[in-house]
């Protein structure tokens, strides 16, 4: 007679279903924030929904370039995007200024930058070896003084009416910032899932010096992710320029803590390896929604950072523990 083959626990095929689908761990937690968020306040309605899901849209293209980043592993982290923000937004102010005929060139002006501002941070990383952390950081810095003398020549606050549209316009009721942010989400997972550099990326992050054993060009899948991250930025600044009818000094400061935020909220390991975009748009929409619960709460500002610096390490200690266990 012959043994059936033993079935695996349901437990187990959940756990494995689960640990593939990380992104569900935001999903749930948008869902459970926003049903107590109903209960606890009666302003909030689809179209309350529709202003988060817009600044949410706003945080997840630099979040998309960190996320690129940080799957690099070996603790790559892109810490100059909020002054590469800051700067391209200063930029596409005074270069558009107001007029839709000097948008391509502005948008090409400030992702260019963005492009050669990722070029240093990877020249830091892979050339001078200097760890990312450290290599970004300073950059900012020196971004931070260019962002001073930008403003010194700023003089005017007119944005172009076709940026502002996409910017802050909408399309059967839906913001079209948000239309922009899914079609992201869709293009980065592709990349990631359906592509040789998503395959090499992966292997990079999962262990560097086998990937290059195996004939993987390690360092070029590295540069491209800082390029890719200081583009994805440098446009940001400009579609932030078009929604706050201008620029001003540390206007890419919150994006520090909540690029980083919206990635490891959204299940991609910060020790690398493993990226999912679309838990990175679920994790700017769960960052945007704890930020909203605060400023609902009255909570001061430092509060607010508190918190969310404490939500952050506590995803990241959990996912480290993850990591050694399953190392162990």
């Amino acid at each position: 007679m012959t043994a059936l083959p033993a079935r695996r626990p349901a437990a187990s095929s959940l756990s494995q279903w689960i640990e593939t689908r990380r992104w569900v761990w935001s999903l749930i937690g948008i869902l459970i924030l926003w049903l107590v968020l109903s209960v606890l306040t009666s302003r909030l309605s689809v179209q309350s929904l529709s202003g988060v899901a817009a600044s949410a849209a706003f945080l997840l293209f630099p979040a998309l370039g960190q996320m690129f980043v940080v799957t690099t592993g070996r603790g790559n982290i892109d810490l100059s995007i909020p002054s590469v923000i800051t700067l391209t937004a200063f930029l596409a102010v005074n270069i558009i200024d107001g007029s839709d005929a000097r948008l391509p060139l502005g948008l090409l002006t400030v992702a260019a930058v963005g492009l050669g501002l990722g070029a240093v941070n990877a020249a830091l990383v892979l050339w001078l070896r200097i760890p990312a952390m450290i290599a970004t950081l300073a950059t900012g810095y020196v971004l931070a003084t260019a962002t001073l003398l930008a403003n010194r020549t700023f003089s005017t606050y007119q944005v172009s009416p076709a940026l502002a549209w996409f910017a802050t316009g909408r399309i059967a009721g839906i913001p079209v910032i948000v239309l922009a942010a899914v079609a992201a989400t869709a293009l980065a997972a592709f990349v990631l899932h359906r592509t040789v550099f998503g395959r090499a990326l992966s292997a990079v992050g999962q262990n560097q010096r086998a990937a290059e054993l195996s004939g993987l060009p390690a360092a070029k899948v590295i540069a491209i992710t800082f390029l890719a991250s200081g583009a994805a930025a440098g446009l940001t600044g400009a579609l932030l320029s078009a929604r706050a009818g201008g620029a001003f000094l540390d206007m890419g400061s919150p994006f520090l803590l909540q690029s980083v935020g919206a990635v490891v909220l959204g299940g991609t390991l910060i020790f690398g390896g493993s990226a999912t975009a679309l838990g990175t748009l679920f994790g700017s929409v769960l960052l945007v929604l704890i930020v909203t619960t605060m400023q609902i709460a009255g909570l001061p500002g430092g509060t607010q950072e508190i918190i969310q610096g404490a939500v952050i390490i506590a995803v990241l200690a959990l996912a480290g523990a993850a990591g050694r266990g399953r190392r162990g």
